[in-house]
């Protein structure tokens, strides 16, 4: 009964080793694949930036900060009105509905990068909490 115990928990560790590795490659293949995404627009943070000024968009804090100054831009252009509020007929109109939609568009990247470091993150714990499983196994004392 104890052996049948342990070789349960010690299965129960590799499953969980493997989760968590599949949740790691997930994490990494997904991060990866939005900074080259992002990287293939060929966006620069505008000089007038706060932060990061000048470099090629393709990490999350690069795409906030872009998105800060098309939000502040977009404002300037519409005298603080949203897209929403502008007259049908205000010529500025187009121009901050393609702002709303590229802020938005950058804020989803920042939220999916962190989405991205969670999986990974948590399949880091799992691989941990697996390989803790599998080392006590063994060691169990019978009961």
């Amino acid at each position: 009964m104890a052996e049948s115990r342990r070789d349960t928990v010690s299965l129960l560790g590799l499953l969980v080793i493997v989760a968590g590795a599949v949740l790691v490659v997930a994490g990494v293949v997904t991060w990866a694949t939005i900074s080259s995404t992002l990287a293939s627009q060929q966006i620069t943070v505008s000089e007038d930036a706060a932060y990061f000024a000048g470099q090629h968009v393709d990490q999350p804090w690069e795409a906030y900060a872009e998105a800060k100054v098309i939000a502040e831009h977009a404002g300037e252009i519409a005298d603080g009105k949203t897209y929403a509020q502008l007259a049908r007929d205000d010529p500025n109109r187009e121009t901050v509905m393609d702002a709303s939609f590229l802020q938005a568009s950058l804020f989803t990247s920042v939220v999916a990068f962190g989405v991205a470091a969670l999986a990974a993150g948590i399949g880091i714990v799992f691989v941990l909490i697996g390989a803790s499983l599998r080392r006590v196994a063994p060691v169990s004392p019978a009961p």
